[in-house]
C-alpha cells in the first residue's frame, strides 16, 4: 500500500518550489537587465602594468614592467601597449603593483631625471642649507627664510611649502642617503646639503636675488 505524505511535507514541498521558481524568475530577469544596461567587454588588447611597486621619480626598467590581456573597453585612457615604450622613462608618480602605466604617469622621452619631474609652469631651484643630512628627504616640504645684513638687519620668508625633488651633497654633489649628522651643524658651519626644490618663476626670482645679497635659511614644514 502506498504511504501518502503529511499535509505538512506537502506544503513545504509547495513552498520550496515556488520560491525556487521565483529566485529562477528573479535571477534571469536581472541577468537580462544587465546584459540590456552594461557594457559589452568586446576584444582585448594589451596594456602595460607595473610588476612591482615604483617610485616617483624612479626610471623604469622592463624587469619592473608586464604586459596583460584587458578587454578594450576597460583599457585605461592612454595605456601604454608595449613595455619597450615604457622602459627608461622616468615615473611621475608611484605605481602600485598591477597598476596600469599611462602617458600621463611617464615624463617625456629623453628627458633628463631632475627635468623629468618639473610640472610645466615650475622650475628646480638649489637651496644650499646647513640641515642635518638625511633630515629631509624627496617628497617634503620646506620654506626658506632669508637674512639681509644690509641697511638695518631683518629677516623674510622668501618662500614658503616648497617641494623637494631631490637632497644632494654639497662637497660631492650626489643624493645623500645617511642618517642625520647633528655634527654637522654649528656656528659657522657651511652648506652640508643642496635641495633641489620645486618653485614658481616668481619664486625663483625672489630665491636668486635673496641668496645673491642675503644667507638662505631652511625651515622644515610638517608633513601632510
Amino acid at each position: 500500500m502506498r504511504r501518502r505524505r503529511p499535509r505538512t511535507s506537502r506544503v513545504y514541498l509547495g513552498v520550496s518550489i515556488a520560491l525556487a521558481a521565483a529566485a529562477a524568475f528573479l535571477l534571469h530577469g536581472y541577468v537580462e537587465g544587465a546584459a540590456a544596461t552594461g557594457v559589452r567587454p568586446g576584444p582585448e588588447v594589451s596594456i602595460v602594468v607595473a610588476r612591482t611597486s615604483i617610485d616617483r621619480g624612479q626610471r623604469l626598467t622592463a624587469a619592473q614592467l608586464r604586459s596583460i590581456r584587458v578587454p578594450a573597453a576597460y583599457a585605461p585612457v592612454g595605456a601604454l601597449r608595449d613595455v619597450a615604450k615604457a622602459a627608461g622613462r622616468v615615473a611621475l608618480a608611484g605605481l602600485a603593483p598591477g597598476e596600469a602605466v599611462t602617458e600621463t604617469r611617464l615624463a617625456r622621452v629623453r628627458a633628463g631625471p631632475v627635468a623629468s619631474l618639473v610640472p610645466q609652469g615650475l622650475r628646480a631651484f638649489a637651496v644650499p642649507t646647513t640641515l642635518p643630512r638625511g633630515s629631509v628627504t624627496p617628497g617634503d616640504h620646506v620654506d626658506v627664510l632669508a637674512t639681509f645684513g644690509s641697511g638695518q638687519p631683518h629677516t623674510e620668508r622668501v618662500a614658503e611649502g616648497l617641494e623637494i625633488l631631490f637632497v644632494l651633497s654639497a662637497r660631492q654633489g650626489s643624493q645623500t642617503g645617511a642618517g642625520p649628522d647633528l655634527g654637522a651643524l654649528g656656528s659657522g658651519a657651511g652648506p652640508t646639503m643642496n635641495l633641489i626644490v620645486l618653485v614658481s618663476p616668481d619664486q625663483e626670482e625672489r630665491l636668486a636675488y635673496a641668496r645673491a645679497v642675503g644667507i638662505l635659511d631652511v625651515a622644515i614644514a610638517p608633513a601632510v
